[in-house]
């Protein structure tokens, strides 16, 4: 074998993972035509939301807190999103708050996640925070060892009180 063949067997995954990542564009929803066309992995990911409509309308009231929506892209049709917002906390201080990540559902185990998580993970240290943190269905198994790969720890529960009408 010549010295500038290269044996199959010596590429690194990483390597793999990296010409992958080449392909992929991320960039930012900035504005409602963007955010709609993320709106089939949201449908995907979060089927207590009915239309696009109330998802375009979540978004709007979000925005104003502060929320943004980042999505991968690949041959110019949106793969992954996560929406993610910048919060501070007396117990955790300043830190991005992971609201959403999710890929459509024949994209998943591509990296796709992998990589918004990275991309998601810089802009926090860009914003000056402390950590990413994230809730998760104790349910989505797969996606719990996406975030421990991706360098995150199980540190605290989560629970929830409904109000109800009385």
């Amino acid at each position: 074998m010549d010295e500038q063949d290269v044996d199959v067997r010596d590429i690194d995954e990483r390597d793999i993972e990296k010409e992958k990542c080449m392909s992929w564009d991320i960039r930012e929803a900035l504005d409602e035509g963007e955010v709609r066309s993320c709106w089939p992995v949201f449908r995907e990911l979060r089927l207590n939301i009915a239309s696009e409509e109330l998802f375009v309308d979540r978004w709007r009231n979000q925005r104003a807190e502060g929320y943004r929506i980042v999505r991968l892209e690949r041959e110019g049709e949106v793969q992954a999103v996560a929406g993610f917002r910048i919060l501070h906390s007396m117990a955790w201080g300043r830190i991005l708050y992971l609201d959403d990540l999710g890929a459509l559902s024949d994209q998943h185990g591509g990296g796709l996640g992998t990589a918004l998580l990275r991309h998601v993970q810089q802009l926090a240290r860009d914003a000056g925070c402390e950590a990413v943190h994230l809730d998760t269905g104790h349910q989505r198994h797969r996606a719990h060892r996406a975030y421990l790969r991706n360098g995150f720890v199980f540190d605290s529960h989560h629970l929830q009180w409904r109000v109800t009408d009385a």
